[in-house]
């Protein structure tokens, strides 16, 4: 009787901690600035939702010398070739995992090369961490929250 007791009572405590976990992880949703690697200049402005339980991403706003600038993704495959940047989803269908990150196999997209990147993102106070890999090899960028 009392080892049922001591294992439902570590089940709980596990639950608890699991739970906590879930509730406590800061949300990814809003807008987020992205920032330019090499200049340290915002770049960009993506809004994060969910939808349906995953999460998706788009670019609502590009920081450009000419503000009417509307580039087309020229690098871009498929039915993404030449499509406006602005309004593009860059995000597609992350899941989130059990620490409370969200991620997904070529869930982000570089408007500027056109190509597709395994990701995981998650929050640090006003900081947005997106890590693209390709293999076991990975770049992390830092987003603001705007």
């Amino acid at each position: 009787m009392l080892n049922m007791k001591k294992s439902l009572s570590i089940l709980f405590t596990l639950f608890l901690v699991n739970l906590a976990a879930t509730v406590f992880a800061q949300d990814v949703t809003g807008v987020w600035t992205t920032i330019d690697d090499k200049t340290g200049k915002p770049k960009s402005e993506v809004k994060i939702y969910v939808q349906d339980g995953k999460l998706y991403g788009k670019i609502i706003k590009l920081f450009r010398e000419d503000p009417n600038a509307d580039p087309l993704c020229d690098k871009c495959k498929g039915n993404l070739h030449n499509q406006h940047i602005l309004g593009m989803q860059i995000i597609n269908g992350l899941t989130q995992n059990d620490d409370g990150q969200w991620v997904g196999d070529d869930g982000i997209m570089d408007p500027e090369n056109g190509k597709f990147y395994d990701v995981k993102l998650w929050r640090e106070g006003n900081v947005l961490r997106v890590r693209g890999y390709i293999g076991f090899l990975y770049r992390t960028q830092e987003w603001e929250k705007s």
